[in-house]
């Protein structure tokens, strides 16, 4: 029982909004995307004015996809009437007001971010939303945050 790890789950609101992203090419998670886009990337998301406070990554369904995109981007959620510049190679989507699911792992050591990532996945991977009354909103992108050893790690899933 010394290795059991809490993962805390709660439902988030998150309004209307509008998210600047930048694309890769084939890119479904973070390591290809940096190979594809680079990794500079999230320092100059994180010089622009968040309504949530800080960049997001984001596995996003096909609607939200142009062909020869990748499904996992970067981004900056942002008031819905933005209407700021937009930096080259970036594209802006809108995204409608929608509940989350948001899976948080304990306080992690730096060095042990992957050891987290890993627990939240099978978290998500066991849970049905159906025992709080919802089910996964898959019309909706999966948001990732940096992982933060000091707060865990997060993911939010949409659920209806």
């Amino acid at each position: 029982m010394s290795n059991l790890k809490n993962i805390f789950i709660q439902v988030i609101e998150k309004p209307a909004r509008k998210v600047m992203i930048k694309r890769g090419i084939t890119a479904a998670d973070y390591f290809t995307y940096c190979e594809e886009v680079g990794c500079d990337v999230w320092g100059l998301l994180q010089n622009i004015k968040s309504i949530s406070g800080e960049p997001v990554c984001l596995w996003l369904p096909s609607a939200y996809r142009t062909p020869g995109t990748s499904e996992y981007v970067q981004g900056v959620e942002l008031a819905f009437d933005y209407d700021g510049v937009i930096p080259e190679g970036f594209d802006m989507i809108e995204l409608p007001a929608a509940k989350y699911l948001m899976f948080q792992s304990e306080p992690f050591l730096e060095k042990d971010y992957c050891q987290a990532i890993e627990e939240v996945w099978a978290s998500i991977k066991k849970y049905d939303p159906s025992v709080i009354g919802y089910s996964w909103d898959k019309t909706n992108p999966r948001i990732q945050l940096e992982p933060i050893g000091s707060r865990g790690y997060i993911e939010l899933l949409a659920v209806q």
